[in-house]
């Protein structure tokens, strides 16, 4: 068992060769405070969709010199395309793991004088169009001494360290095949926001309720809500009716009183709440709400149903409302389309604050969806405190500059090499425990996600430090208590088992393998009894926390996606396990499987229903693990992997008959760390499609999976989805297996809280709103006119009322760019949303004026355009014409 020797063999393999440091503390930090380095793409088409040359670029303008030859400086790089260059200008490229690069210098290196500067071009895997592809904070570091950032790379404002891109072989991703993305400018925009454009006035855009309810009839007349109403409740609603006036408080400032409805309350104004369990059939979270002058009557199937309609009546309240509330009178007849109404939220990768998570809570039972599938563990971080294995939080709830991973783990994705970095951070136990009642009270269940055996590089490096430090603890104290000669040899005869308990890896394992994210080393060995001792210590503690909160643990996530192809091959303990005839595991093939059962047979010994990426519980492209070999009576899996020209888009419905219960989670319509346009400014990965605004979210079609076939990752438009395939594409046999749908966002590209929530806003509105509401456009021939009718008046709410109610919610949102042309002399604007204000400058950004008609202005005056929602919130800007 000893880490040491391996990790001092790794060390040495890629350490610099000189010993002794040529650069001191301060020329390390005068040199990266002083030089500037810039990322670029010169060529997206040089090998055809495979790879891009890259460059990067020092600009020394300090005054420190980089001595020519072999010195021990070393310059460390995040990029999430793996670099193949290995040599150039003197200079080794290194693969460290992950995104973690490094340049160090070789005898040929003929030095960068100050005042110099120096061009590194390299090739790099697959393609960028994006600026946030590339990722901040670079360092510098020489010898022992602390590393320093490059001054210009520490920022979240790209423009810092990343050029322009302008030509097409850095705007589009290749030329073989041909990239027929259409790229975003005000043109392109003002297009597609007049195509079919349908009028909604304000009245009806105020009684838009998001989601739409099922049945509404708005009735003459309006309904005054201030403080002079009171609430009569049933007394099971104690905690929905507590957070109720809560909300009217905070976001509108109006107080009511509310009492249980054994007390008369007279002849005041009411909003009487009560429970009908036979309401709408017993369907679970149906409501009706019927609001008169001075009677507002909430009857749920169950609490859920009267939170439910409390979130209508809260919605139909305009947003600058303060004291009272106009309301239309109504009669509401609802429930919803699905009962698994979910967001995915990674937060493993980059930590953004509790209150993110919070602000995600709140904002999610505003809008009636009920599923937090909480994504805490990563390769690059763990987010939850866990008692007895402090070290998941201590070394993998941070990253650093700490080769060795027993402080923290390897720095990644532009967190740079200080602990204070962005993306560090974890949710204590006690918060969690908030989190949860907070949820509960809003009728939100949180799933966690412990990722297995994939995954799970946080997990790992800290129990190897765990077993290290108890390692060192037991020779320390053997060599107190023990004064002899021979204390080395009882050394030797420490029990390890402690240390040992929930090891995640076989340290005599050989096995060579490279996932999709460029790790070496991220896979628990799945044959180690060690490993299921450590998920069932973390299950154990998380149920604890649960039963705290006053909930109980339904559902825990296991990941199971994207383990590197190779995994545990060279594991002399898995190798021993193929060689044992009675246990059913024959070679490397069936060790996907023997993790799957396990832990689900631990989950069901615990009450608790597994889930898992679709991947994680496939043999091969089109067969299942078989679902009768898991003991559990529900088994689900998100199916995301709906890439058409892929070949595996039909899994959901595989899955569903098969006996799996399927949560649609698809790539190209629900993946919310994907740009909201096909723009280099814009946020966000894009394998999945060039692009996801709030209106291809909202036009999703969850009862047919295939009429969602658009658009190939090339943008050339299906017209043939069982040619595109190459097989018969299988029905739906088990419709009542599809237990719904969710947004995710996964957050390799997003460092702060700000950045998250303007990922998921608006267009978690869109998830809201299909996950709850079939509208009657929807089906194998799409009836474009109410299509088009719908989504102008859900856009029109949005930007009317939602974007305000947001904001003032503390909420960052991402605001459509504008659209915009120049035609015989006037300027015309439009956005995605209407009511959203949008403004125009003539003076490049130095005044503003808002845009209410057309516009006179020169043909070729250059014209800029953004849309604004309140002082400190607007729109990234376009110029008109380009």
């Amino acid at each position: 068992m000893d880490f040491k020797k391996s990790l001092f063999a790794v060390m040495l393999a890629t350490a610099p060769l000189m010993a002794s440091a040529a650069l001191t503390q301060s020329q390390v930090d005068q040199f990266a405070k002083g030089t500037e380095l810039l990322f670029s793409v010169e060529d997206n088409f040089r090998n055809k969709d495979a790879g891009f040359l890259g460059k990067i670029t020092l600009n020394n303008a300090s005054d420190v010199a980089l001595p020519a030859g072999e010195s021990d400086w070393q310059l460390y790089i995040h990029s999430v395309r793996k670099i193949s260059t290995e040599h150039v200008a003197g200079l080794n490229i290194e693969h460290v793991n992950g995104d973690l690069h490094r340049i160090v210098p070789t005898s040929s290196f003929k030095g960068l004088a100050a005042g110099e500067s120096l061009e590194l071009p390299f090739d790099a895997q697959v393609w960028i169009v994006a600026y946030s592809d590339f990722m901040p904070r670079a360092f510098f570091v020489s010898g022992k001494n602390k590393p320093a950032v490059f001054a210009n790379t520490d920022t979240e404002d790209f423009k810092q360290f990343v050029t322009p891109f302008t030509r097409e072989n850095q705007l589009r991703r290749y030329n073989e095949p041909k990239d027929l993305s259409v790229l975003a400018t005000a043109k392109v925009r003002f297009e597609r926001n007049s195509t079919d454009k349908v009028s909604v006035s304000k009245d009806d855009a105020l009684k838009r309720i998001i989601p739409k309810p099922r049945k509404v009839d708005f009735n003459r007349g309006s309904a005054t809500l201030n403080n002079n109403w009171q609430i009569s409740y049933q007394g099971q609603l104690k905690h929905e009716v507590m957070v109720f006036m809560q909300d009217l408080q905070n976001d509108y400032g109006i107080s009511l009183k509310a009492q249980p409805d054994h007390i008369n309350v007279g002849k005041e104004k009411v909003i009487r709440l009560k429970v009908d369990p036979k309401l709408n059939n017993a369907k679970a979270e149906s409501y009706t709400l019927e609001i008169d002058d001075d009677v507002i009557t909430i009857v749920g199937s169950d609490n859920a149903g009267v939170f439910y309609a409390m979130q209508s009546l809260l919605n139909l309240i305009p947003a600058n409302s303060q004291g009272s509330a106009s309301l239309p009178q109504l009669e509401l007849e609802d429930s919803p389309r699905y009962g698994w109404r979910g967001m995915h939220y990674d937060n493993g990768r980059n930590y953004h604050g509790k209150e993110a998570m919070f602000k995600l809570v709140e904002q999610m039972a505003r809008y009636k969806m009920n599923k937090l599938h909480w994504h805490f563990s990563e390769d690059e971080g763990w987010r939850l405190e866990i008692p007895g294995l402090p070290e998941l939080t201590d070394v993998g709830g941070y990253r650093c500059f700490d080769l060795e991973e027993r402080e923290c783990l390897l720095t990644q994705l532009g967190t740079g090499p200080f602990k204070s970095g962005s993306g560090n951070g974890y949710l204590k136990r006690d918060e969690f425990v908030e989190l949860l009642k907070f949820a509960k009270d809003r009728h939100i269940q949180i799933i966690p996600e412990v990722e297995g055996p994939g995954h799970a590089r946080a997990s790992i490096k800290a129990m190897e430090a765990r077993y290290h430090n108890m390692l060192e603890q037991a020779e320390k104290a053997a060599k107190n208590n023990i004064k002899t000669r021979s204390a080395n040899k009882e050394i030797q005869h420490i029990d390890m088992g402690p240390a040992t308990q929930y090891l995640l890896t076989d340290p005599k394992d050989t096995s060579v393998y490279m996932t999709v994210q460029n790790y070496k080393d991220n896979s628990m060995n799945v044959c180690m009894d060690s490993t299921y001792a450590f998920l069932d210590k973390v299950t154990y503690e998380l149920q604890q926390m649960y039963r705290e909160a006053g909930v109980q643990l339904k559902n825990l996530h296991i990941g199971g996606d994207e383990v590197g192809a190779g995994s545990w091959i060279g594991s002399p303990i898995c190798q021993a396990l193929f060689a044992d005839p009675n246990n059913g595991v024959s070679g490397p093939a069936d060790l996907k499987p023997y993790f799957t059962q396990r832990v689900a047979t631990l989950l069901e010994k615990r009450g608790i229903s597994p889930g898992i990426w679709e991947d994680g519980i496939m043999y091969d492209r089109e067969n299942s693990f078989k679902r009768d070999e898991f003991p559990n009576k529900t088994f689900t899996v998100n199916t995301w992997d709906n890439i058409w020209e892929w070949g595996v888009a039909d899994r959901a419905y595989r899955l569903a008959n098969a006996g799996y219960q399927v949560v649609l989670s698809h790539g190209t319509h629900l993946y919310f760390d994907h740009p909201y346009e096909a723009s280099p400014q814009e946020r966000g990965y894009y394998w999945a499609t060039r692009y996801t605004d709030t209106k291809k979210a909202f036009n999703y079609m969850p009862d047919d999976v295939y009429a969602n076939a658009d658009y190939t990752r090339t943008r050339e438009p299906i017209v043939n989805l069982e040619a595109l395939v190459g097989r018969p594409l299988p029905k739906l046999e088990k419709p009542e297996n599809i237990l719904g749908m969710q947004g995710q966002v996964w957050s390799e590209t997003i460092r702060t809280e700000e950045q998250v929530l303007a990922m998921i806003f608006p267009r978690i509105l869109s998830v809201a709103e299909r996950a709850w509401h079939k509208a009657d456009w929807e089906g194998e021939s799409v009836d474009s006119k109410k299509q088009v009718k719908d989504w102008a008046e859900f856009s029109s709410a949005v930007g009317l009322k939602e974007l305000d109610k947001l904001a003032k919610d503390g909420i960052n949102l991402h605001l459509p760019v504008p659209g915009g042309v120049i035609e015989n002399g006037k300027l015309y604007a439009n956005s995605a949303f209407a009511y959203l204000s949008i403004e125009y400058s003539l003076d490049n950004g130095q005044s503003w004026q808002t845009y209410v008609e057309p516009v006179k202005v020169d043909n070729n005056a250059k014209v800029t355009l953004r849309t604004r929602l309140n002082a400190k919130q607007t729109s990234r800007v376009t110029v008109v014409g380009e």
